[in-house]
């Protein structure tokens, strides 16, 4: 939420310095990590370090024990962290072992395609890179790690986009379908059936469809429960890697996307 329409900022001094630490968020984050250290600690205690009153903290307490980041005392013990953070750390691990699996089998694709390799996957309607390969080549691509880029207009995109609940698909067609090129796909129902086909034949392409020159092919990840979590590509200029080569393309992308499901738990495709 933007610090100028935060509850907590509506009765703050409008004159706090920008960039200034909301001090209630700081005091919950200090909670935290003192009980991280501690492994439990009473009100009195937190209340002392922090230099505030007891009361101070129990309003901090309570709603972290609503978020079940804390659980309150049970008889005469302390505050200690919740399952809450379990699940918050839970979702990081998850990601870095996504990040380390991915790695070896990025390695080896962009070796064997000599063209560049990406992992990424989607979250709030945008594809993220989180993992990249590059090649031996001439020309390099540039560094995608950690860039956002657009569901529709790219093959790894493409890849996460037709896997989504029908909910999260129609969210991103109300957003709009940006026009990236004059080949990007911006009207529902065709991005529609080209989901559709990539769902049946398990694997996506991307022609220029969101920089000129810029070619790819994309196949999806998938995680122990069956679930696509990632999508993996190989991306090349046009000129190295043309329409007509694509198809040579998808079947080294198809088994690398299978080793690295298998690499997280999957059974492998059915």
């Amino acid at each position: 939420m933007n610090a100028q329409t935060s509850p907590e900022n509506a009765t703050a001094p409008t004159h706090r310095p920008p960039g200034a630490p909301v001090r209630s968020v700081d005091r919950a984050l200090t909670v935290l990590s003192i009980l991280a250290r501690d492994g439990e600690a009473t009100l009195s205690q937190m209340a002392r370090e922090l230099g505030v009153h007891k009361s101070t903290v129990g309003r901090l307490a309570e709603v972290l024990v609503h978020h079940d980041l804390v659980e309150a005392p049970d008889g005469a013990g302390g505050y200690r962290l919740g399952v809450g953070c379990l699940r918050l750390a839970g979702a990081t691990a998850a990601r870095l072992d996504l990040s380390l699996e991915a790695q070896p089998v990025c390695d080896e694709l962009s070796a064997q395609i000599g063209e560049t390799t990406n992992v990424a996957i989607t979250r709030d309607g945008v594809a993220i890179n989180v993992c990249q390969a590059e090649a031996d080549t001439a020309v390099a691509m540039r560094n995608w790690i950690g860039q956002h880029t657009a569901l529709h207009a790219t093959s790894n995109g493409k890849v996460l986009l037709a896997h989504l609940s029908e909910e999260g698909r129609h969210a991103v067609f109300d957003a709009g379908l940006e026009p990236f090129t004059a080949h990007t796909l911006t009207r529902p129902t065709e991005l529609t059936e080209e989901l559709q086909r990539i769902r049946g034949r398990g694997w996506a392409y991307a022609v220029e469809e969101y920089e000129e020159g810029l070619n790819a092919v994309a196949a999806p990840v998938f995680d122990h429960s069956g679930a696509v979590i990632a999508g993996i590509s190989v991306a090349g200029p046009s000129y190295r890697l043309p329409p007509d080569r694509l198809p040579d393309i998808r079947e080294p992308v198809i088994r690398a996307a299978d080793t690295l499901s298998r690499r997280l738990g999957h059974g492998g495709r059915r």
